[in-house]
C-alpha cells in the first residue's frame, strides 16, 4: 500500500468511529441505530426489508434492532391494507435524536478540516465528489454509502450530489 491509501485508511476510520455514536440520552449504541434514525429522516414511509438492504443487515438483524427503536419511542410502523408492508416513521423524539446525530457528525467532520484553508477545501471537496460517486454502482449501494448523510448538504443543481442517478430522493416504493 502507498502512503495516500494508509492515509485515507487512517482518516476515513478516525472519522467513522467519531460520527458513529451511540444515540444521545438513549441505551442504543452503535452505528445502525443512527445510520437508521437518520435514513428514515430522509426517507420516511420505507419498508423494514428496504432499511436492511440500506443498513446491510439481515432481516432479523434489523427486525431486533427495530424492535428496540419502537420500544423506545424513536420509531413506528405506518398503517397498511398490505401486512407483508409496513412502513416505517420517525416518532418526533426519533426526528429530533435522528437530528442531533447529523449535528454531532457535523460538529466532527468539521472538526476534522479545521487546519485546512477554503482553497484546500475546495480542492479536497471536488475530489472525495469523484471518489464517493465511484463507490456506488446502484440505488441500494448508493443509499447504504449515503445512510448516516445531511441530505440537505448535497441538495441543489444535479450534479449537487455525487451519487445522484444512484440515491433514490423519490416516494417510497414497496421493495
Amino acid at each position: 500500500m502507498d502512503r495516500l491509501g494508509n492515509l485515507v485508511g487512517a482518516y476515513s476510520l478516525a472519522i467513522a468511529d467519531r460520527v458513529a455514536p451511540d444515540v444521545p440520552g438513549r441505551r442504543l449504541a452503535g452505528s445502525s441505530t443512527a445510520a437508521a434514525l437518520v435514513t428514515l429522516l430522509a426517507r420516511p414511509g420505507r419498508s423494514v426489508g428496504w432499511l436492511a438492504e440500506v443498513l446491510g443487515l439481515t432481516s432479523s438483524g434489523t427486525t431486533r434492532l427495530l424492535d428496540r427503536l419502537i420500544a423506545v419511542g424513536l420509531v413506528r410502523h405506518g398503517q397498511s391494507n398490505d401486512i407483508r408492508y409496513r412502513s416505517l416513521h420517525l416518532t418526533d423524539v426519533g426526528r429530533r435524536h435522528a437530528e442531533q446525530a447529523l449535528r454531532h457528525r457535523e460538529s466532527e467532520i468539521q472538526r476534522s478540516l479545521v487546519g485546512l484553508t477554503q482553497a484546500e477545501r475546495q480542492t479536497l471537496e471536488g475530489l472525495l465528489a469523484k471518489l464517493v460517486e465511484g463507490l456506488a454502482g446502484d440505488q441500494a449501494s448508493g443509499c447504504r454509502v449515503c445512510r448516516l448523510c445531511d441530505r440537505k448538504a448535497c441538495l441543489g443543481p444535479p450534479g449537487r450530489c455525487p451519487l445522484d442517478q444512484r440515491v433514490d430522493h423519490g416516494a417510497p416504493t414497496r421493495a
